[in-house]
């Protein structure tokens, strides 16, 4: 058993990372030991990570123990670098965290500042005279690498920096190049969000901290007023919405609501989350309050309004799509469904049941090509087709009688044969085409039987029944 971790005690005692446990025991046998724990280290990360949201929408995780955040454009928000960063560092000292940052034009010199230098905030002109100084682990190297560095005498940065390229990098390879062109703005280093960017996003900082529930979804609607000039500019409305909730104490709660219609009135996004909060109520701990509120558009659509007729027809339409939301939001996305078409042949595979949330916009609906009439299919369609024993013309006529259910069926009328083939692109092992036929029995009951296969001399095609008209 190895140290992994140490505090600012245990660096005085002379502890270091990588000693082995029964060491540094014998150097100080009241040393307080906590066995690792990486699955927490990384909750506790990740809600580190979701705390910086409130300076920045990206935010990345660099490592086990680092944040990468990209404040392009929100530093003017805080009165500058310097204050953001103070902020930060304030904040997180506040809540128990030991941290040290830096703000830089490149992610890799930052990266070196804080674990390497004393942080702060590196101006463009310093960036040479601020990386100089510090050792070549700095540079994001693995330690076979930084170990060949050390042995030829090159232990800063500084003296790499005015070595010839070339016999460099057929030394050590390009990745020396590589990290020291991305620590100089050399080479552009893009950061990966850790979540989605939203398409829109609004949010009031408070001067009070709320807990009401009531304060929330008046909050809500507000926030969701401030976004009605985005949706309109866009020409579309909200259909994937989340509340972020950001407590003093620094929790982070994310509430998302879904909308059947894309939706610009702030009335109905807010009444989304009153049912989500109605969902939610126990697993909300408002705590001492919540300082943001945060109302993001994860999702648009394209937004066609239109005009309520004499009939009230458009009023129906929005209070089914209303009732559709408030349940959703209520109960869970899976609650109500509805069909919708794939790109199939197979009956069974034309088909599939999708959330009411999922489903496509009313205006787009109308716009769907059926490949047959809705008469020729029948009403109650088998999930899984059933087998029958028929007897049939040879070759390609309809069957006479068949039992099906330990029931036999005397047929009075039939309509058929309709070939349907499975689709070419798909490499079954037994594709087979289907001839279907549309059987009335005796019993006065209405079916939908087709064929697999054909006869052959050794065998004979299987008959199914793929589902009832009445």
């Amino acid at each position: 058993m190895r140290l992994t971790s140490l505090d600012e005690m245990s660096e005085t005692l002379g502890l270091r990372l990588g000693q082995g446990l029964a060491e540094a025991r014998a150097i100080h046998p009241s040393v307080e030991v906590v066995d690792e724990n990486p699955a927490a280290d990384r909750s506790l990360l990740e809600a580190i990570a979701d705390w910086c949201d409130r300076y920045t929408p990206l935010v990345a995780i660099d490592g086990e123990k680092g944040l990468l955040l990209d404040i392009t454009g929100c530093a003017h928000l805080f009165g500058g670098e310097e204050l953001l960063l103070n902020d930060v560092m304030l904040r997180l000292f506040q809540m128990g965290f030991d941290a040290r940052g830096a703000i830089s034009g490149w992610p890799g010199l930052s990266w070196a500042v804080c674990r390497f230098g004393h942080g702060g905030v590196v101006a463009d002109r310093e960036r040479e005279t601020i990386a100089a100084p510090l050792p070549v682990a700095a540079l994001r190297l693995e330690q076979d690498l930084v170990g060949a560095l050390r042995k030829l005498g090159l232990k800063r940065i500084g003296d790499i920096l005015p070595l010839p390229r070339a016999p460099l990098a057929r030394r050590f390879g390009a990745q020396v190049l590589l990290r020291l062109d991305q620590m100089m703005g050399r080479v552009e280093e893009p950061i990966s969000p850790r979540r989605p960017v939203p398409v829109l996003s609004c949010e009031r900082r408070l001067l009070e901290p709320i807990r009401a529930e009531e304060d929330i979804l008046h909050l809500a609607g507000q926030v969701a007023l401030l976004l009605l000039p985005s949706l309109e500019a866009r020409g579309a409305g909200g259909r994937v919405f989340e509340l972020v909730l950001f407590r003093v104490d620094g929790k982070v709660f994310r509430i998302e609501a879904g909308a059947s219609q894309p939706l610009r009135e702030p009335q109905r996004i807010a009444a989304l989350f009153s049912e989500r909060l109605k969902a939610v109520h126990d697993d909300l701990d408002a705590g001492f309050g919540f300082e943001i509120l945060r109302l993001n558009v994860l999702r648009h659509e394209d937004f066609r309004s239109t005009q309520t007729d004499f009939e009230g027809q458009g009023q129906q339409a929005a209070s089914l799509g209303d009732f559709v939301d408030r349940v959703s939001a209520r109960l869970g996305c899976h609650v109500l469904q509805g069909v919708a078409l794939r790109q199939s042949h197979v009956p069974e595979r034309a088909s599939v049941f999708l959330p009411a949330l999922d489903m496509p916009a009313a205006s787009k609906r109308d716009d769907l090509h059926l490949g047959f009439q809705i008469r020729n299919r029948p009403v109650r369609l088998f999930r899984y087709p059933e087998r029958v024993e028929a007897v049939a013309e040879v070759p390609d006529g309809p069957p006479f009688r068949f039992r099906w259910r330990r029931i036999l069926h005397e047929v009075l009328r039939a309509e058929g044969p309709e070939r349907i083939s499975p689709e070419w692109w798909l490499d079954e092992e037994d594709p087979g085409e289907r001839d279907y036929f549309r059987l009335e029995v005796r019993t006065g009951q209405r079916l939908w039987l087709y064929r697999k296969g054909h006869y052959h001399q050794d065998t004979a095609p299987g008959w199914y029944v793929q589902g009832v008209f009445a």
